[in-house]
């Protein structure tokens, strides 16, 4: 029995097949995590509302930039 794969495992995956670079894959894996851990829910069970608070949250909790919110 095979065991489906990790949602970050999936996400590294996709991101190597673009051949996007070693520091943008971390860049952007850390910015899941971030995202996973300020819901505390699976990134499938959550849509536009969860990513628009955590966007918000980016720039009035923790001040981000811009150009920062734009990567995360």
């Amino acid at each position: 029995m095979a065991t489906k794969p990790r949602f970050l495992d999936l996400v590294r995956e996709r991101i190597r097949t673009k051949h996007y670079s070693i520091r943008t894959e971390k860049a952007y894996i850390g910015w899941i995590k971030i995202y996973i851990f300020y819901n505390k829910r699976h990134p499938a069970e959550m849509g536009q509302l969860e990513m628009e608070q955590f966007l918000t949250y980016l720039a009035v909790k923790r001040n981000l930039a811009s150009s920062t919110q734009n990567q995360a």
